[in-house]
């Protein structure tokens, strides 16, 4: 039993070492962004959200399972917008536009 736990508590605790800005550009990239515009994406949104508006914005439900891929920027500026937070829109849509630009 505790063979099974420790590693279990072990990898627990290390992936809760990741910072918010890590775990913000991995989602980035796993939805298929290039890794420079996920990397300044997620500096940005970090720097402009709140771990709770955070955390809203990766609850998009909808999106969970989704192919990325084919969703539009329309179709997620939608989803993006059902959350109700003008200020995650703003930073989301500005963050980017300002990335994709400077990739």
């Amino acid at each position: 039993m505790m063979r099974v736990l420790l590693p279990l508590l072990a990898a627990t605790g290390l992936a809760g070492c990741a910072t918010p800005e890590t775990r913000v550009r991995t989602a980035l990239i796993d939805a298929g962004l290039s890794k420079p515009v996920a990397s300044c994406m997620a500096d940005r949104m970090v720097d402009r959200l709140s771990l709770i508006q955070l955390n809203r914005l990766s609850g998009l439900k909808k999106l969970r399972g989704a192919d990325m891929r084919k969703i539009t920027v329309e179709e997620f500026l939608k989803r993006t917008r059902s959350l109700q937070d003008p200020e995650i829109l703003g930073v989301v849509t500005s963050s980017g536009l300002i990335c994709a630009v400077k990739a």
